[in-house]
């Protein structure tokens, strides 16, 4: 079982990498290597609060998979994406404050698609196509595909002044 520490992080040459497609003999592999994302996601939300989906590439597994889970009330909990292929990005779109599970204490002000739509195989080889009209879950998805490009948000930062440390949580 992977864990917080086998994260890779920011400057780890293997996050630049563009990732191989999850083949059919891959599959038995593939449960495996979701517990292990799901996992490190777990640690991350418990140490740092936050953590929606994580990428395959970030444990070191150079494969085109993407691990989803969030609370969203129509698309909410585990997603898996296998070789996921963004087929539309829409024209508009808007920016934000992008955080990384590879270097949990910066944010890099980016500009991502308001929607999209996308094909991926989900764990059962089963092939779908997936229109993202929701904000939140378009520039999530946008995120951890770039980690299978070899991109990360600070290849993608607006301008030179676009990075920030994450403000520490209080207790209050």
């Amino acid at each position: 079982m992977k864990h917080l520490t086998d994260l890779l992080l920011l400057g780890d040459p293997r996050l630049y990498e563009r990732c191989e497609p999850v083949t059919e003999s891959d599959l038995p592999l593939v449960a495996g290597w979701v517990a292990d994302l799901h996992n490190v996601m777990e640690e991350i939300r418990a140490t740092y609060q936050f953590g929606r989906g994580i990428a395959a590439p970030q444990l070191g597994i150079m494969k085109r998979l993407i691990y989803l889970n969030t609370t969203h009330p129509e698309y909410g909990g585990p997603r898996v994406l296998l070789n996921p292929e963004l087929t539309s990005l829409s024209p508009e779109t808007d920016e934000l404050w992008d955080d990384c599970m590879s270097f949990p204490n910066l944010l890099v002000r980016v500009q991502r698609h308001c929607r999209l739509t996308l094909t991926f195989r989900d764990e059962h080889w089963q092939p779908h196509t997936w229109t993202v009209d929701d904000w939140a879950l378009a520039e999530l998805i946008q995120h951890e595909y770039d980690h299978l490009e070899g991109v990360l948000c600070t290849m993608r930062a607006i301008d030179a002044q676009s990075f920030r440390w994450r403000p520490t949580p209080t207790c209050s």
